[in-house]
């Protein structure tokens, strides 16, 4: 079994008139090479629902150097309209993380809960200003 000491969240980066299931994920990260299709663990639709990506006990493929010891969760969305990042997170999609992350908090009570954007500077994902402040109840103790 896996030792799991991060959550990390992203964002998939479409705009608001963009479509990204996991299926349509998978299929991505297959043409770019990820041999074992989608690199998350969960994807979280604008309209709430949870869809599986990888299960959990397989490494996934969403943060360089971190993806061993980490669970990843992307929502649809991160761009604006003309297509620059920003928090496009719908209520729904607000709520279905939050129930996400506390499931995955008591499974993984040490797991620190970041952002793409913390584990690697250069990039905007997940587009959320704070995720660890954001979170805070939901760290480790």
């Amino acid at each position: 079994m896996r030792t799991i000491t991060l959550i990390v969240i992203h964002c998939s980066a479409v705009k608001p008139d963009q479509m990204s299931s996991a299926a349509q994920i998978d299929s991505w990260h297959r043409k770019r090479g990820f041999h074992l299709g989608i690199g998350y663990h969960y994807v979280i639709r604008r309209d709430g629902a949870i869809e599986p990506g990888r299960p959990e006990w397989m490494v996934g493929a969403h943060c360089k150097n971190h993806n061993a010891h980490s669970i990843g969760v992307c929502y649809e969305g991160g761009l604006d309209i003309r297509g620059q990042p920003a928090d496009t997170r719908t209520a729904e999609q607000k709520a279905a993380m939050r129930q996400l992350l506390e499931d995955l908090h008591r499974r993984y009570p040490r797991a620190v809960i970041v952002g793409h954007h913390d584990l690697n500077p250069h990039k905007a994902c997940p587009c959320i200003e704070n995720v660890a402040r954001e979170y805070a109840a939901l760290q480790p103790k």
